[in-house]
């Protein structure tokens, strides 16, 4: 029997950045309908309208939910039935509306287990924030709706990066790492590693806090007082191979990092810089620690090139196929951990 493929919801994000762009862009490649079924949560007006806009080959089947959707087809949920102005390039409260109206649409079916994975095009974090919604991203959204803890991981085939703090300022970033947090996040990749990406014994290298991690007390406190008691707990209570803290500032450009799986870094710009400097185009906003598997691409709405058609889908895609990806080593890791034999036999063979 044919093997039921994934189903990939799709949440729009802000229809005035490049969004629409990217996923249809996407999709021009058909080849893509044969790994998965791709459903997007917006309305058929407005599909049509960006498909005409850019010129776009893919063709869509307008759907009422995502339990209809169509195998070997672009799937669209009909989430609303008015027209929304399109204004590329514009921060406007209606683009901020419509991005939530998907958003949450999508989170919807993903709950109801009507989508099986769910990938997040750009938002604008400030015109959509609303009665509903008042979180400072995707991320910490998600972890509400899906009640779970999580942790915002960037990840490509170059590095993998993970945050202890988010989108929070700068001034709180030292009082809000306590012991509690670093143990939670380094549990969360560790975990994430394992299930997500199929590491048996993942090495995660952390960031300290301070410059040069504090230079015994010189520069600050913290890294002394507060991470490296967490990350003694890690290593000897619970076997997770943390390592660390490693001064920032030399970490990447040293080359360091590539002796490791993951790195974990203490706030946003610390990690992120990094990252987007390594990677950008290619790597993917990963969720871990919710219970349903959550990419997204690593830019934003890119509002200055808006409507231009020029924006590059490279990281929607790599955001969809580390989606099924995921998805697919979850099952097996769920699959080989209700059979302790087949775990053993499959670490036989690999001795081999």
């Amino acid at each position: 029997m044919k093997e039921k493929l994934i189903k990939v919801g799709i949440s729009i994000g802000d229809m005035n950045g490049i969004g629409l762009e990217i996923i249809l862009k996407t999709f021009d490649d058909h080849q893509i309908l044969e790994l998965c079924t791709p459903i997007i949560f917006a309305s058929n007006k407005l599909v049509s309208f960006q498909k005409k806009h850019f010129n776009t080959n893919t063709n869509f089947q307008g759907i009422e939910t995502a339990s209809a959707a169509l195998e070997g087809k672009l799937n669209v949920v009909n989430c609303w039935k008015d027209t929304p102005t399109v204004a590329f390039g514009q921060e406007t409260e209606e683009g901020g509306r419509y991005a939530f109206l998907s958003l949450q649409a999508a989170v919807e079916a993903l709950k109801k287990g009507e989508i099986d994975v769910l990938v997040t095009a750009p938002i604008n974090k400030n015109n959509i924030q609303q009665e509903e919604f008042h979180f400072p991203g995707h991320t910490d959204y998600l972890a509400k709706e899906l009640e779970g803890n999580s942790l915002m991981f960037m990840v490509s085939e170059e590095v993998k990066v993970g945050l202890l703090t988010d989108h929070i300022p700068l001034k709180d970033v030292s009082e809000s790492i306590t012991e509690t947090l670093i143990i939670e996040k380094a549990r969360l990749m560790h975990e994430s590693l394992v299930k997500d990406f199929r590491l048996q014994r993942p090495k995660i290298a952390v960031l300290g806090i301070n410059p040069h991690c504090g230079d015994k007390g010189v520069i600050g406190s913290e890294d002394d007082e507060v991470l490296r008691p967490a990350l003694k707990k890690l290593y000897f209570d619970e076997n997770i191979l943390v390592f660390g803290p490693f001064a920032a500032d030399s970490f990447f450009g040293s080359q360091t990092y590539r002796n490791y799986d993951a790195v974990l870094a203490p706030y946003h710009d610390q990690g992120l810089i990094a990252f987007k400097t390594l990677a950008f185009g290619s790597g993917v906003n990963f969720t871990a620690g919710l219970s349903k598997v959550r990419t997204s691409p690593d830019h934003g709405t890119a509002y200055e090139i808006a409507g231009k058609g020029i924006a590059d889908p490279e990281s929607f895609r790599h955001a969809i196929f580390m989606a099924l990806d995921a998805f697919r080593n979850r099952e097996e890791y769920a699959e080989l951990t209700q059979n302790p034999l087949k775990v053993r036999t499959l670490e036989a063979d690999k001795d081999k």
